[in-house]
């Protein structure tokens, strides 16, 4: 629960005041303009005429709403048996503000065009041809390569948080220890050597090669034990906010199915079915519109998701601390299998829609365009030491974040300049991006 901020850890910390320190983080957090991008950025369908359909910004908010009535609640029982964490003059709104806050910022480095986005930069870098041109041919190994053919949008987040966001000020935001730590869904780096690095903290990774000292400071803070080299278990509140993010994706991916004529009324009723009590079922007879059902049928559900994710983080915190607990908390609630059901039938309706593969297709060529105009600007800039770049890279890199590129980068720090650009664009800026330095549309 520690407050020490990255880049500031020799700071001290105090808990009292009206504002606590994970309260500062929680206003970074939503007043960057890394995360106000994400109003534009695709949730379930990209580029949506609805305005109904959520965003990755109001999904954000959304999981950051239920991450707080997990994090208090838990907080309280929490309070009452670690006394030390009494003395240490915490508060209950302190483990949902920590948990709020991770839930706010979990999906602040996933690029333009939802999961598709992701794919679509690690394709590129894939590609024989760009892998002969700026990554293997270049000699780069192990972790950074990796890096780079399995971009990952968690790492990203990582990345902007401590970084990007405020590049000239060591550690970025500077953000506390425990809120960088609950926001770590994967805390281990892109390779790791050792076996025995699995579970689903070790499903993918968390920190790029080139940010894993920053990871490290944060460990160290926490004391999270440690997997392997370059890997750790999870702060336990990481188990919450990852929880958030299951109730959220799950239920609201179901309701904006419906609402985009994916899934039918009886369809979503049948789900809701299989969850909530009679008493709650038989309040629809007085909802007159299917779209306010849907409504209160969602509110239910979340209540009890809510309720039951609570009583398994409890029964398994102990074994959090120590790593023997390692699994996602919505494998084992009471309805597990039921709410599996909502994320199964999103999968098969819903993001398999035409109009959200049609895009999702688009984007490939998109980012696989951008990265390419980018970082061949950025290698001819870094490879002839600026002065010898041509008039069309000097071009290219006017419209890159200023400071963001220098002579002296090397191969990866090249093509994590070109990815970073690329990631951080929403929907609509690298669609119009890719119009315009392709010569399809003019300002």
């Amino acid at each position: 629960m520690s407050g020490r901020r990255i880049g500031r850890l020799d700071e001290s910390v105090e808990f009292c005041g009206p504002r606590s320190p994970f309260q500062r983080d929680y206003d970074r957090i939503l007043f960057s303009s890394a995360f106000r991008r994400m109003q534009d950025k695709t949730q379930v369908f990209p580029l949506a005429k609805n305005d109904y359909v959520r965003t990755r910004l109001t999904h954000s908010l959304e999981v950051s709403s239920v991450g707080r009535s997990l994090g208090v609640m838990v907080g309280d029982v929490l309070l009452k048996k670690y006394s030390e964490l009494n003395s240490a003059g915490l508060q209950v709104s302190d483990f949902g503000t920590i948990v709020a806050a991770a839930c706010l910022s979990h999906d602040i480095g996933n690029p333009p065009f939802g999961h598709a986005g992701e794919s679509a930069i690690q394709d590129w870098f894939r590609s024989p041809d760009v892998d002969g041109r700026y990554v293997s041919g270049r000699g780069m190994q192990d972790a950074r390569q990796e890096d780079l053919k399995s971009f990952e949008g968690n790492a990203q987040g990582f990345r902007i948080l401590t970084r990007l966001q405020f590049p000239s000020q060591v550690g970025g935001m500077q953000l506390s220890a425990a809120v960088l730590g609950a926001f770590a869904k994967y805390p281990r780096r892109s390779v790791v050597d050792l076996p025995g690095t699995g579970g689903i903290s070790g499903k993918k990774f968390g920190f790029f090669y080139a940010d894993e000292e920053s990871f490290r400071q944060v460990a160290e803070v926490l004391e999270l034990p440690e997997k392997a080299d370059g890997a750790w278990y999870r702060h336990p509140l990481a188990f919450l906010m990852e929880a958030a993010d299951d109730i959220c994706y799950r239920i609201m991916d179901v309701e904006d199915g419906f609402r985009t004529g994916c899934l039918h009324f009886d369809e979503v009723r049948c789900l809701f079915e299989g969850v909530l009590d009679e008493p709650s079922l038989r309040r629809l007879d007085d909802i007159p519109s299917n779209k306010h059902k849907v409504e209160y049928l969602r509110a239910k559900a979340i209540d009890l998701a809510i309720r039951e994710v609570v009583a398994v983080f409890l029964e398994r915190e102990e074994a959090m601390l120590t790593g023997e607990f390692d699994d996602d908390l919505m494998s084992h609630v009471a309805h597990a299998a039921e709410f599996r059901a909502f994320k199964d039938l999103a999968r098969e309706k819903v993001y398999s829609a035409r109009a959200v593969v049609e895009v999702e297709a688009c984007g490939y060529k998109v980012l696989g365009g951008l990265l390419d105009a980018f970082l061949a600007a950025i290698d001819d800039y870094a490879s002839g030491g600026g002065k010898k770049a041509s008039p069309k890279s000097k071009t290219m890199l006017r419209l890159l974040p200023e400071g963001s590129y220098r002579e002296d980068l090397d191969f990866y720090e090249r093509a994590l300049v070109a990815s970073d650009a690329v990631s951080g664009m929403t929907d609509s800026f690298a669609l119009m991006m890719y119009q315009r330095i392709h010569g399809i549309s003019l300002p």
